[in-house]
């Protein structure tokens, strides 16, 4: 047996969430814990665990994400990981959306605010 899908069940209204844009192939939504003023999810309607599972999925995924933070006339990063190790928490693929402002103090994994290892 499979497990719950968090995101699947929101993407069938099954689970409450603030949907903020709707596509025929994926929902943007605000996240429980948004990382910035403005972060936000965009899922797939359809179920794959991650990123490299369907590389046609996660291209629409990006696409519609990238469509979604042009529209905002913000600077934003796009991330998108894969398992556990890189930060993927859900395993339902999906993209954050995170508008950047000078002065947040979100570090990435790459930037200086993080120790190196």
């Amino acid at each position: 047996m499979t497990e719950p899908c968090p995101f699947c069940d929101i993407v069938a209204g099954l689970a409450p969430a603030t949907v903020l844009a709707r596509w025929p192939d994926a929902i943007a939504i605000k996240p429980i814990d948004p990382v910035t003023k403005g972060h936000v999810l965009v899922i797939p309607r359809v179920h794959v665990d991650g990123p490299a599972e369907d590389p046609m999925v996660t291209g629409a995924v990006m696409q519609r994400a990238a469509e979604y933070a042009a529209a905002t006339g913000r600077p934003f990063n796009l991330v998108i990981s894969e398992g556990r190790e890189a930060t993927q928490s859900i395993r339902h693929a999906h993209a954050h959306v995170v508008p950047r402002a000078a002065g947040d103090n979100l570090p990435l994994p790459w930037t200086p605010q993080q120790a190196a290892v």
